[in-house]
């Protein structure tokens, strides 16, 4: 482990004027990603900013009758925070889908955004990966690569996003509130993950020093029809094979809104605007349900230990349908 040094924040402008002073430094708080990547050789930030004293843990109403989460909410409190279960059902169920009641008593809404895309390949310092070391090669795309991306991958990684809880912000259009040495921003939550390209090492389009304050949470929480299906190797503290977050708007019969959001196929949460787009106006029917989830994997790339999942997706996303509207959509 390499040597660095410490300090505390005490508020925003505290945070973002030590890390001007110091631009290899690291904001920390619960620590439940960086801490492990710091003590394999991972990551080697040359000071840590603790910023658990930010006025940060608030969850509040927005004039627009959305929800704002401080960044510091832990992942707990946002998971039993009653206005989030009754209003927004399909982010708490997520949450509660990921790690283990431990972790999310620590880790925090802000930290889960910000946890590394990552594999086997990237924790061990012994073997070549592009994410680690730029321009070392991946060896998961012929190695062991049953967990990995069969969308939005690139030649230099195919690494998958691990969060559950992104995974629901996507679908529910939440928008993430960052300040830095440019001022306070608002970044639509499909523009804050990037996909690999040729810069694997890049995880988010956050500027450099730029911390994040809060997720917003538009009115529409899509309590009634929504789902959150994880399928994993086993039943607790695993990251998923796929996962879908899936919120319905039905008008009668017909499908006035749906948003899906799949996850553990790509290095970010991943959403068809243009296939989801195709259901708006359309009857609920196992035959349209059974179409658009062909269409969200026709782009699809499997290898040699994930072309599974292809099919998958497919089938999780009929059941996801299954849950949210209480329909039998595998028939027809």
């Amino acid at each position: 482990m390499n040597r660095f040094s410490y300090a505390r924040a005490s508020d925003v402008s505290d945070a973002l004027a030590q890390h001007r002073s110091a631009p290899h430094a690291a904001f920390v708080a619960g620590g439940t990603n960086l801490v492990d990547l710091i003590r394999v050789n991972v990551e080697r930030p040359d000071c840590l900013i603790d910023i658990t004293r930010l006025p940060l843990k608030s969850i509040d109403a927005t004039p627009e009758g959305g929800l704002r989460i401080g960044a510091l909410v832990t992942n707990s409190a946002a998971a039993r925070e009653r206005t989030i279960v009754e209003r927004y059902p399909l982010l708490s169920k997520a949450i509660l889908a990921g790690a283990s009641a431990q972790i999310r008593n620590a880790a925090t809404i802000g930290g889960n955004l910000l946890q590394r895309t990552r594999c086997a390949y990237f924790y061990d310092p012994g073997l070549p990966c592009n994410k680690r070391e730029p321009g070392s090669g991946c060896p998961a795309l012929e190695g062991v690569n049953r967990m990995h991306a069969i969308l939005g991958a690139s030649e230099h990684c195919i690494a998958v996003h691990p969060s559950d809880m992104c995974v629901a912000l996507s679908a529910l259009d939440a928008s993430v509130h960052t300040d830095g040495p440019n001022g306070p921003r608002a970044i639509p939550f499909a523009d804050f993950h990037r996909l690999p390209g040729e810069r694997p090492e890049i995880d988010t389009n956050l500027a450099p020093g730029e911390i994040v304050t809060a997720v917003e949470l538009p009115a529409a929480g899509f309590a009634t029809h929504h789902a959150y299906l994880k399928i994993r190797e086993r039943a607790s503290y695993a990251f998923a094979l796929v996962s879908v977050a899936l919120a319905v708007e039905l008008d009668g019969d017909a499908m006035r809104d749906v948003r899906c959001a799949l996850g553990g196929v790509a290095h970010k949460p991943w959403r068809d605007f243009e296939a989801e787009a195709m259901l708006r106006g359309m009857p609920l029917s196992a035959a349209i349900v059974r179409r658009f989830a062909g269409a969200l994997v026709r782009a699809a790339h499997g290898r040699r230990g994930n072309a599974f999942k292809i099919e998958l997706v497919t089938r999780a996303v009929v059941r996801a349908f299954e849950i949210a509207t209480q329909r039998d959509c595998r028939s027809e």
